[in-house]
C-alpha cells in the first residue's frame, strides 16, 4: 500500500485548515453582523414559519448545525427562547447546513476558485489593520473562506488514489458491498465523524472528496450523510448537561427530530437514494449521473481528467440529497411542532429550584459557544442578580424593624447573609464568564459591551454588600445598648423606599438595555438626587437632634450609619445606569456613523 503515516497527518492537517477556515468565516461574519444578529434572533421567533427562516439564515451565516443549535439551547437556557421557538429555529437550522453543502458542491468542484484564493488573502489580510472594525470583520471573512477552499483542495490531494493501492481497493469492494449493513455502517461511520471534528459542514466535505475519487459508491456517502445529520445533535446535547431544564429539553427535541427523520429516511433509504436523487440530478438538474463515477474506478475503464464531469455531478448530487432529504424532513414535522414539544415535556420533567440555594440560572459553561450572542445570556444573569439584591433590600428593611435579639431577627439576618454570599458567587461566575467570552473573537463593540457589563456586576454586588452591612450595623447598635426613636424608623423607612423606587427602575432598565429610552434614565438620576438631597437633610437634623438632647449622641452615629449605607446603595445604581447610559451613546453613534457613511455612498453614486 502506498500510503505512509506522513501522508495521513497531512490528510488530518488538511481537514483541520478546512475547519480553521469555517471558524474564521463563521466569526467574522458573527462580528459584521453583530447587534443585528441578536436582534435578528429575538424578533423572528415569533411563529414557526419565522422560527424556520431564522435557523436557515443562522446556520447559512455560522456554516454549521452543531453551532446554530447549541446557540439555540443557549437562548432556551437563557430564557430568550420558548422551546416551542426554539423547535422551529431547530428544523430551519438543518436545512440551513444543506447551505454549505452547496458552496463546497459548487465553488469547489463546478468553479476554479483557486485562481481567486491568493488574490482574496491579498485583500482580506490588510483588512485586518483598518480601524473600522466591520471592515476587519469582513477581512476575517475572507480570510477564512480563502483557508475553507484551501483545506478543501488539500483533502482532495492528500486522500490516496484508489489504482495505486488495491489492497484498499478490495477492502472497501467488501466493505460497501453489504447492502442493508453496509448502510447502517456506513451511517455508523458519518455519525461518529461528525461527533468528532463537531462539524457537519466538515464531514459532508470530507464523504464529497471520498465520493468524488470512487471510494465510496454514491448511496453509501449519502449513508454517511444521514449518520452525520444526526451526529450534529450530539454536541448540542452535551453542552446542554449543564444547563437548564430548557437547554436539556431543546437539545433533546434536536435529537430527537434527528433520530425521527432519519429512521422515517431509512425505511426509504434506497429508492429515495438510487432512483429518485439520481434521475433528479440526471434528468432534472442535468448534471450527469452521480452513480457513474465509482463504476467507473470499479472497472478501472476511466481515469484522470476524464473523471472530472463525474466528480462534478456526484458534487451535485450529494447536495441535492441533502436539501431534499432536509426539505422532506421539515415539510412532515413543522405541523406536529406542539405534540413534539409536549412529547419533550414529558420526557424530561422540571426540576423544583431552590431560591435560597446558589445557582445561575441563564449561564453555563458549557453552553459558551458564540462570543457576540453569549452577551444576552449573561446580561439575562445580570438581571436575577439585581433581582435577587432586591431582595436583600426587603429584608434588610424587614430587619430594621424587628427586635434585635429575637429568634425572628437572628433568622432573618442569616438569611440576608446568605443572600450577600450568594451575591459574591455570582460576581465571580458571572464575571469570569464574561472573561471566557472575551477570549473569543469579539468586535470592538461587543468588548464594550462586556466591559460596561463587568461595572454593572461589581456595583450591584455593592448594594448587597451594603443591605448585609445594615444587618450588621443594627446588630453592633444591639450590643452597645443604642435605641432609636419613632422618628429615626420613619426616616430610614422614607430613604429606603427612595432606594427601592431606583432599584426598580434599574432593574426595568437592564431587563432591556437594547430599548432604553432618556426618559427612563433621567427617572433614575432624578431618583439619585432626591436621594443625595434627603441624605443631606438627615445629616443637618441629626446634628440638631443630637445637640437638642432628642436621642443619644451614639444612637445618633448608628443612625446615620444607617443612612449613609443606603445612601450608598443609590450612588451604586447611578453607576449602572452610567453604564446603561454609556452604552446607549455608543450605540446611538454607531447608528449616525452607518446612516451617514450610507448617505456618503449615494452621494458617491449620484456624483
Amino acid at each position: 500500500m502506498d500510503y505512509s503515516l506522513l501522508d495521513f497527518i497531512a490528510l488530518v492537517g488538511s481537514v483541520c485548515l478546512f475547519l480553521y477556515g469555517m471558524k474564521v468565516m463563521s466569526e467574522g461574519l458573527q462580528k459584521a453582523a453583530g447587534d443585528g444578529l441578536r436582534s435578528l434572533l429575538s424578533a423572528m421567533t415569533r411563529n414557526r414559519l419565522t422560527g424556520v427562516a431564522t435557523g436557515i439564515l443562522l446556520t447559512a451565516l455560522i456554516q454549521s448545525s452543531s453551532a446554530s443549535t447549541g446557540i439555540v439551547v443557549s437562548f432556551v437556557n437563557a430564557g430568550l427562547m420558548s422551546l416551542e421557538q426554539s423547535m422551529a429555529v431547530i428544523f430551519g437550522a438543518n436545512l440551513g447546513s444543506t447551505f454549505t453543502s452547496w458552496l463546497v458542491a459548487l465553488l469547489g468542484f463546478k468553479v476554479n476558485v483557486g485562481v481567486v484564493l491568493l488574490p482574496l488573502l491579498a485583500v482580506g489580510v490588510p483588512m485586518l489593520f483598518l480601524k473600522k472594525h466591520q471592515l476587519k470583520s469582513i477581512g476575517e471573512f475572507l480570510i477564512g473562506f480563502s483557508f475553507l477552499f484551501m483545506g478543501l483542495a488539500a483533502i482532495g490531494a492528500n486522500v490516496p488514489e484508489l489504482d495505486k493501492n488495491p489492497e484498499l481497493l478490495a477492502w472497501l469492494k467488501s466493505v460497501t458491498g453489504m447492502g442493508v449493513w453496509s448502510m447502517l455502517l456506513m451511517m455508523a461511520v458519518g455519525l461518529v465523524l461528525t461527533i468528532i471534528i463537531q462539524s457537519s459542514a466538515a464531514t459532508f466535505a470530507l464523504v464529497l472528496v471520498l465520493c468524488s475519487r470512487g471510494w465510496l459508491p454514491f448511496d453509501m456517502a449519502c449513508a454517511m450523510m444521514l449518520g452525520g445529520n444526526v451526529g450534529t445533535a450530539i454536541p448540542p446535547l452535551l453542552a446542554s448537561m449543564g444547563g437548564n431544564t430548557a437547554a436539556k429539553k431543546a437539545a433533546l427535541g434536536h435529537l430527537m427530530y434527528n433520530i425521527f427523520t432519519a429512521v422515517l429516511m431509512l425505511a426509504f433509504f434506497f429508492p429515495f437514494t438510487s432512483k429518485f436523487i439520481v434521475w433528479l440530478t440526471r434528468d432534472v438538474v442535468g448534471a450527469g449521473d452521480p452513480t457513474a463515477l465509482y463504476s467507473a474506478v470499479l472497472s478501472g475503464t476511466t481515469a484522470g481528467e476524464a473523471l472530472q464531469p463525474m466528480a462534478g455531478s456526484v458534487a451535485v448530487g450529494l447536495a441535492l440529497w441533502h436539501t431534499v432529504y432536509n426539505v422532506l424532513s421539515l415539510v412532515v414535522m413543522i405541523w406536529f411542532t406542539r405534540q413534539y414539544v409536549m412529547l419533550v415535556d414529558k420526557l424530561v420533567k422540571n426540576r423544583k429550584r431552590d431560591e435560597e440555594e446558589f445557582q445561575l440560572k441563564y449561564i453555563q459553561a458549557g453552553l459558551l459557544n458564540a462570543g457576540e450572542l453569549n452577551i444576552m445570556q449573561a446580561q439575562r444573569e445580570i438581571v436575577v442578580m439585581a433581582e435577587r439584591v432586591d431582595r436583600m433590600l426587603g429584608m434588610a428593611k424587614q430587619l430594621i424593624h424587628t427586635r434585635t435579639g429575637t429568634e425572628e431577627f437572628n433568622k432573618l439576618y442569616t438569611r440576608l447573609g446568605k443572600y450577600e454570599d450568594m451575591s459574591d458567587r455570582m460576581e465571580i461566575e458571572i464575571a469570569n464568564y464574561l472573561n471566557k467570552v472575551v477570549e473569543g473573537r469579539l468586535s470592538y463593540e461587543a468588548k464594550m459591551q462586556v466591559a460596561t457589563m463587568l461595572r454593572w456586576v461589581s456595583e450591584i454586588e455593592s448594594i448587597a454588600d451594603s443591605c448585609y452591612n445594615v444587618g450588621r450595623t443594627l446588630v453592633r447598635k444591639e450590643e452597645i445598648g443604642a435605641h432609636f426613636g419613632d422618628e429615626n424608623y420613619k426616616n430610614i423607612d422614607t430613604i429606603l423606599k427612595y432606594v427601592s423606587e431606583a432599584m426598580s427602575n434599574m432593574i426595568v432598565i437592564l431587563s432591556d438595555v437594547e430599548n432604553v429610552g432618556s426618559d427612563d434614565l433621567m427617572r433614575s438620576y432624578n431618583k439619585e438626587r432626591e436621594i443625595n438631597n434627603y441624605r443631606n437633610q438627615l445629616r443637618t437634623e441629626n446634628i440638631e437632634n443630637i445637640n437638642q438632647k432628642k436621642y443619644p449622641y451614639q444612637a445618633g452615629i448608628f443612625y446615620m450609619d444607617i443612612v449613609g449605607e443606603v445612601e450608598k446603595m443609590g450612588d451604586y445604581i447611578t453607576n449602572v445606569i452610567d453604564g446603561v447610559n454609556e452604552q446607549r451613546r455608543r450605540h446611538l453613534l454607531n447608528q449616525e456613523e452607518k446612516e451617514a457613511s450610507i448617505k456618503m455612498e449615494q452621494v458617491a453614486k449620484n456624483d
